[in-house]
C-alpha cells in the first residue's frame, strides 16, 4: 500500500544575505590630517621663532658692546704728536719751513692749504710746548671722532716770553686700517668747569649706643695708628676679605676726624677721615674711608 505521504525533500536552508561593505570618502580622515598637519607646522613655527629670537638678541647685545669700547690710544696719540708739531716753530724761516711740512703729515689737502698762512714767514715769536692735555675722544659718526684737547705754550719775543694754555676741537677721520687724519682745523673751545655738585654727607642717626661707638673708635684708632706699615699676616687681625690692602708706607697717625656711624643689620658702617703726617714731604695726608665692621670675638673690618 503505497503511503499518501510523501517524503520531504529536504530545502536547502536560506542564507541570510551578506551586508555589503561601502567604502566611504571619510571626510574625518581628511579632517583629522589637516590638523595634525596644522599642529606640526605651527609647532615648527614657533620652535624656528624662538631660535630666531635668541640669535637676533645676542646679536644686538653684541652691537651695543662693540659700539662702547673705542680703543683710544691711536687717536691720542695722533692728536699729541700733532698738537706738538702744530704749536711749535722758531721765527726763523727754515723753522717754518719744516713745520709746514711736519704738519701735512697729519691734515686733509683741503687743510693743508687752508693752515699754510698759521705762521707766517715773518712771525716775530716763537713757540714751543710744554704740555698736553686730552679731555675727550668723543664718536661723531662711522668712523669720525671729536677730540677736545688743550695745550701750554711757552711763547717768546725778542727776550720776552709768556705761558699761554688755550683748548681746541679737532675732527679725525680713522680708516679701517686704522690710519688717521684731521679733517676739521683746530677750533677755539672750553674746556670742562668744576661741577657744582654736592654729594649727600652722612650723619651718626643715633642706630649706634655710645659704649659702641666708643668701642669702634677706639679699635678704629688703634688700627690706623699701624696700619700704614702693616704686613699681611698683622692686618689679618683686624681685616676680613682683603678690604684694605697693605700699604708698606711710613705715615704716622695724627687723628680720627668726626666719625660717623650707622647700624646696618649686625654691622656697623663707618665712614672715617684719618690724617696722617707724611714722614718723607711733611705734608699733611688725608684718607677717607667706608668701612663695614662686625664683632664676633674682636671688632673686624669686614668690607
Amino acid at each position: 500500500m503505497k503511503s499518501f505521504f510523501k517524503k520531504k525533500e529536504k530545502q536547502p536552508l536560506a542564507t541570510k544575505p551578506k551586508k555589503t561593505k561601502v567604502r566611504t570618502v571619510g571626510t574625518r580622515k581628511k579632517t583629522v590630517t589637516i590638523l595634525w598637519i596644522l599642529l606640526i607646522g605651527s609647532l615648527a613655527f614657533g620652535i624656528y621663532k624662538n631660535f630666531t629670537a635668541i640669535d637676533q638678541h645676542t646679536v644686538h647685545e653684541r652691537e651695543i658692546i662693540e659700539t662702547r669700547i673705542i680703543d683710544t690710544n691711536a687717536i691720542e696719540s695722533f692728536t699729541k704728536n700733532f698738537v706738538k708739531d702744530y704749536y711749535t716753530w722758531q721765527n726763523e724761516k727754515d723753522s717754518i719751513e719744516q713745520r709746514t711740512e711736519k704738519i701735512n703729515d697729519y691734515l686733509t689737502e683741503d687743510l693743508q692749504a687752508l693752515s699754510t698762512d698759521t705762521v707766517r714767514d715773518d712771525i716775530p715769536t716763537s713757540s714751543s710746548v710744554s704740555n698736553i692735555d686730552i679731555w675727550s675722544v668723543t664718536p661723531e659718526s662711522d668712523n669720525t671722532y671729536v677730540v677736545v684737547y688743550s695745550v701750554d705754550q711757552k711763547v717768546t719775543e725778542d727776550k720776552d716770553s709768556q705761558r699761554i694754555r688755550s683748548t681746541y676741537r679737532i675732527l679725525l677721520h680713522q680708516d679701517n686700517a686704522g690710519n688717521l687724519v684731521i679733517i676739521q682745523n683746530p677750533t677755539l673751545w672750553s674746556i670742562p668747569n668744576k661741577s657744582d655738585y654736592e654729594p649727600e654727607q652722612p650723619d651718626s642717626n643715633g642706630t649706634v649706643d655710645s659704649d659702641t661707638v666708643q668701642e669702634v673708635t677706639e679699635f678704629l684708632e688703634t688700627f690706623f695708628a699701624f696700619y700704614p706699615t702693616a704686613t699681611d699676616k698683622e692686618l689679618a687681625y683686624y681685616v676680613k676679605n682683603n678690604a684694605l690692602p697693605p700699604i708698606n708706607q711710613e705715615y704716622i697717625f695724627s687723628e680720627l676726624v668726626n666719625p660717623v656711624f650707622q647700624k646696618k643689620e649686625n654691622q656697623i658702617k663707618v665712614w672715617a677721615t684719618v690724617k696722617y703726617l707724611n714722614e718723607r714731604t711733611k705734608a699733611i695726608q688725608i684718607s677717607q674711608y667706608e668701612l663695614y665692621l662686625e664683632k664676633d670675638t674682636n671688632w673686624m673690618i669686614v668690607e
